[in-house]
């Protein structure tokens, strides 16, 4: 059976070892199957909710998203990678969502309430921002998604989706919008620590190893990744757990017998962090030198990168263009 998905990213700088973890990964396996249709949706809109005074920051990362996932594998042919700014029958559908949610849920959605207090707005908060659980179920439902991969945390944003398709069918006596299912990352393949031990990666904590990253900046905050205070000399026995090296070594070494052996040596005593650290660097310079080198080559033909966008976001209007008409018909507002 086909299966529609949209994913996306806000773009407000390049990304990083957690989106491929977290999302990339997962969506060149989905590629690979012909049944899946693919929309993958730089989330300029979105990222504008609380970042408008310096739009400038966003209006440069969107080139550069496009840039890493060409870069990781994601293919125009067979996936639809478009710029939400560009689709105007998403505010539209916003508009008249908007009517049929209350304030009151809206300050329920833990997903809202967890970022407002990260992000320190306390009264000040966007309306934008505070809406734009409604301004998601518009993205998803514009394309008739059926999956939306998303990671635990977002599961309340999708639930309203679920909520908001659902009153829209029952009110006009329609089954124009689609209700769509979650996809949830394996379990363990949740989101990655940054280098520093203190939280996810994070482009706002700069604690991150992004796409780009050249050969020496790789090392150079590989060398600097939090261990285990506690091992001070090489012969001391060492702390696994918590460990972001072992972390990452899990996530990105296929070698899983020698990490284990890397592990008991550590645990025993007598391995040091230099030498884990230099271990690890090798894994990720091997991993991330052809997405480096292919990002580079993409990045020589910027403007075939933006006429890429322009064809997926052509594409994705056509689409959002059938649902809204269906919207307004099923509500009585196509009037010509």
């Amino acid at each position: 059976m086909d299966k529609v998905i949209l994913t996306g990213d806000r773009p407000t700088g390049k990304l990083h070892l957690g989106h491929y973890v977290g999302s990339l990964q997962n969506r060149l396996k989905m590629q690979e199957d012909p049944n899946n249709h693919i929309y993958v949706m730089i989330a300029d809109q979105q990222a504008l909710t609380d970042n408008a005074k310096t739009p400038e920051k966003v209006q440069q990362s969107v080139t550069e998203v496009a840039l890493d996932y060409l870069a990781v594998g994601l293919d125009p042919e067979r996936t639809t990678i478009f710029i939400q700014s560009q689709i105007p029958q998403l505010p539209e559908l916003t508009m008249y969502y908007l009517n049929l949610v209350t304030m009151a849920r809206l300050q329920r959605n833990p997903t809202v309430k967890s970022e407002i207090q990260e992000k320190g707005f306390n009264e000040s908060i966007p309306a934008g921002f505070f809406m734009y659980p409604v301004s998601q179920a518009a993205d998803i439902t514009a394309f008739k998604a059926t999956h939306v991969p998303v990671g635990e945390d977002q599961r309340p944003m999708l639930e309203q989706t679920r909520e908001i398709a659902r009153d829209f069918n029952r009110i006009y006596g329609t089954e124009t919008l689609v209700e769509p299912d979650i996809i949830l990352p394996p379990k363990g393949h949740g989101r990655l620590v940054g280098v520093d031990g203190k939280g996810k990666m994070s482009k706002s904590l700069n604690n991150g190893i992004y796409l780009s990253d050249s050969e020496d900046e790789i090392q150079k905050k590989v060398m600097s990744m939090y261990t285990d205070p506690n091992h001070i000399r090489v012969e001391d026995p060492g702390q696994v757990e918590g460990n972001v090296v072992f972390t990452y070594l899990d996530v990105f070494d296929e070698d899983k017998e020698k990490v284990q052996e890397l592990k008991d040596h550590y645990q025993k005593g007598g391995l040091g962090d230099v030498k884990i650290k230099r271990y690890l660097n090798e894994v990720l310079q091997a991993r991330l030198k052809p997405i480096r080198e292919r990002r580079e080559e993409y990045a020589k033909d910027r403007d075939a990168v933006l006429e890429m966008l322009k064809s997926g976001s052509e594409k994705a209007e056509r689409v959002a263009a059938e649902t809204l008409a269906e919207v307004k018909a099923a509500m009585g507002i196509n009037y010509f």
